[in-house]
């Protein structure tokens, strides 16, 4: 009996029933603290130590590339190095300094036998000038004379109580790969990842726009707390009080929505749809989940989905610690019965003992085509997106609290899996990408969660991995690292283990569960399908389901038939040699980054416009102004 019965089908505005389209991850790339995403280099830092020597081999080089080391003679020395300095560490100074954050401190100066007098220079003064105040000419300065108390900001510094983050590798600065004219961190990995990820591609951009009009084609991408240093929103919120002015770019940069933006304005040059869907740690998959909606419905043929975000600065940090949601270095101290050399590599420990998450930095991109168009196009096949779902906690004690909302995700995501690949596949060839983030109470919720649909499912021993504990959590942008990983996993048959941990904690549920310690080897051709599962603050809970390259291929043959997936298999030869020798250039230290700041811009007036249809200069194709009426029963 074949997996799949029948293709799916959904009704078109005139009640017929047509095919429905395949969501086809064909390229994908970013960056994250294990290095360049394309080529599958990021995963294989994770599982370095299992691969091949000449996979290996290859990653030392490319991380080597993109951290500015020469590598002619690739020694043990420099690969420690590079180990040293990639994944979850203690937080480097290129970020800032976590034993010397500015602060002030404020005092009351208190007048004694005589009043507080002190010179400054004029142009110094405030423009309130209080009450009390007596001020008189000096050379060069005015002298002033305060009668009785004088309130002061003393400026002071202190030490971070948290020094553990998952950091891009040392050395790399996507700031000098273009002009990044001050722009903020997050949005510097937006251009970096998404360039990464049309690169991966191994198909020229201009040969899908020649096929694809341009308002068939999405993007939707964002970070969940918008660009919050000091180039961004940080510097308009607190420039004001450290004596400094607020850019003209402050504002608008610091913008949630600025990741598709900056692809659509200074990369792509789309004038497609676009979308910055925020929902806190699951934003990634509140993205994927419209994208691939686009795809289902016929509408569009091509969407970038991704998110980035750059949160390590000394103001999240203590955010979230506040909160008590990080792990502090005297918190992993008691923990590991020591009081000084805090382990800061093993910082996150997803479902042992620990003591919260580990904050990282991180920009992740995929592509997905239609399966129609990833076949004409000779596009790679990395796997496909069977659904995505999303439910909110319903009333909740409180914002940061999980709730009941990851039961409903996971219950459907376990559901589709079924329904599509059968009863076997989701019993036996499924496993989970845990949210994972290292916290006591995620570790009981998630795990209850994943344990009681195994339980109703019928489910034994259901692998769980948790990418967390190598790479921290980054927020908007978790999601993408867990399916990074995924599609890495079925390149090369590893799902990578928790090895920042040697035991399960006594709270955590296993029942129907096999929590994976350490590297797990996969048939990938016998591994169908990834839960991806994400848990965010104020309930937002996403799962989504990844289909395999085996299971996708299989979808498409029997849906276009085997000689179409042959013809595919003919055109994607040249695709791979693309993908080859981008990869190579950039192992070699080239620059891939795609800016086209002011390139091709086009002014309304040069636009060709009639009631059928709107040509645009560069577009090989028009925009069709023939838009169906969708209420045709009702009009």
């Amino acid at each position: 009996m074949p997996l799949f019965e029948s293709p799916g089908v959904h009704p078109d505005t005139q009640g017929n029933q047509v095919l429905s389209r395949l969501p086809v991850i064909v390229g994908f790339g970013g960056v994250n603290p294990a290095g360049r995403s394309s080529s599958h280099h990021a995963y294989r830092r994770l599982v370095i130590d299992s691969l091949s020597s000449s996979d290996a081999g290859r990653t030392y080089a490319a991380l080597a590339a993109m951290m500015q080391l020469r590598d002619e003679d690739m020694d043990e020395p420099l690969k420690q190095h590079i180990l040293d300095h990639t994944l979850v560490r203690k937080i480097e100074s290129n970020l800032f300094d976590p034993d010397d954050i500015l602060v002030h401190k404020s005092a009351r100066l208190n007048a004694s036998a005589e009043p507080i007098t002190f010179t400054v220079k004029k142009n110094q003064l405030p423009d309130q000038i209080p009450e009390d105040w007596s001020i008189s000419e000096a050379e060069g300065t005015v002298q002033v004379t305060v009668p009785d108390g004088l309130d002061v900001l003393f400026r002071d510094s202190r030490q971070s109580e948290v020094n553990s983050a998952g950091q891009l590798p040392s050395g790399f600065k996507p700031d000098s790969l273009y002009q990044s004219r001050s722009h903020p961190r997050g949005l510097q990995l937006t251009v970096y990842g998404a360039s990464d990820a049309i690169n991966s591609l191994g198909i020229p951009w201009d040969e899908i726009r020649a096929r694809v009009p341009a308002d068939q084609m999405a993007v939707y991408a964002s970070s969940a707390m918008g660009q919050l240093d000091d180039n961004g929103t940080g510097n308009m919120l607190r420039a004001s009080l450290m004596g400094k002015r607020v850019s003209s770019r402050n504002c608008a940069l610091g913008l949630a929505e600025m990741t598709a933006d900056f692809i659509n304005a200074y990369i792509l040059g789309s004038v497609g749809s676009t979308g910055a869907n925020v929902g806190a740690c699951a934003t990634f998959l509140y993205n994927l989940r419209q994208g691939i909606a686009d795809i289902r419905s016929g509408k569009f043929r091509v969407v970038m989905v991704g998110a980035s975000e750059a949160p390590i600065t000394p103001e999240v940090i203590d955010g979230y610690k506040t909160m008590g949601a990080l792990a502090t270095d005297e918190e992993l101290n008691k923990l590991d019965g020591i009081t000084s050399g805090t382990d800061h590599r093993r910082a996150c420990r997803p479902f042992s003992n620990n003591c919260g998450f580990t904050l990282a930095e991180a920009s992740q991109f995929v592509i997905l085509f239609d399966d129609e168009l990833a076949l004409e196009t000779g596009a790679n096949v990395h796997g496909s997106v069977a659904d995505v779902f999303i439910n909110a906690d319903g009333f909740k004690k409180s914002i940061p609290g999980p709730g009941i909302g990851n039961y409903v995700t996971m219950g459907k995501a376990a559901g589709i899996i079924r329904s599509i690949l059968g009863e076997d596949a989701l019993k036996h060839r499924s496993y989970i990408q845990a949210h994972g983030t290292g916290t006591p109470q995620n570790r009981v919720t998630e795990s209850h969660i994943f344990s009681e649909i195994a339980r109703a499912f019928g489910i034994e021993d259901w692998p769980v991995a948790a990418i967390k504990s190598y790479l921290g959590h980054s927020l908007a942008t978790a999601s993408g690292d867990q399916i990074a990983t995924t599609l890495g996993a079925w390149a090369h048959g590893i799902i990578p283990g928790i090895q920042t941990v040697s035991q399960i904690a006594d709270d955590v549920h296993q029942s129907h569960l096999n929590f994976l310690l350490e590297h797990h080897e996969i048939d990938p051709a016998k591994m169908d399908a990834a839960l991806i599962n994400s848990k965010g603050f104020g309930g937002n809970n996403a799962t989504a389901v990844i289909l395999s390259p085996t299971v996708t291929r299989d979808m498409l043959t029997q849906k276009h038939g085997a000689s179409a997936l042959k013809e595919h298999a003919s055109r994607n030869e040249a695709v791979q040699a693309s993908c080859a020798d981008y990869d190579e250039a950039a192992i070699n230290g080239g620059n891939g980054t795609i800016y086209n700041f002011g390139v091709g811009v086009v002014e309304g007036d040069e636009l060709t416009l009639s009631d059928r249809a709107i040509s645009i200069p560069g577009q090989t194709l028009d925009i069709n102004l023939s838009v169906e009426n969708p209420y045709q029963d009702m009009t």
